[in-house]
């Protein structure tokens, strides 16, 4: 695994193709990741640490997780198949790790959120790295 680092998001405000770009921690390869917009709208939203009225979907999930007395540990961008990224959620928890599957765009905006570490399989990262 490698640890990467948030380095921008772009966002197209006609709705089409935003992107997640992460940056290799120890490296200059940056590695590109395109989203949905709402998921999008979401992460703008906690890195410029704007807060609206009502929770969003991922600001509820933050809370719920906590509220358990977990935290999130980790999130993996595991793989690449077909064009679509996969990701997993690491979770310490009362009752020891456990991890989940989800949507990168998802994990990447609960990280966001808790200053978790984001790390992509070598074997993703050598696949769609660029420098």
């Amino acid at each position: 695994m490698i640890e990467m680092d948030f380095y921008e998001l772009r966002l197209d405000e006609s709705g089409a193709d935003q992107i997640i770009i992460l940056k290799e921690r120890n490296g200059g390869r940056m590695m590109p990741i395109l989203i949905g917009y709402y998921e999008a709208q979401s992460i703008h939203l906690a890195l410029n640490d704007i807060h609206i009225q009502r929770p969003l979907t991922h600001d509820l999930a933050v809370s719920i997780i906590e509220s358990l007395g977990a935290s999130i540990e980790r999130i993996v961008v595991t793989d690449l198949r077909d064009s679509t990224f996969y990701a997993r959620i690491f979770f310490t928890t009362p009752n020891g790790e456990v991890d989940i599957d989800s949507r990168p765009s998802d994990a990447i905006a609960l990280a966001v959120r808790t200053n978790s570490p984001i790390y992509v399989a070598r074997e993703v990262l050598n696949q769609v790295a660029r420098d």
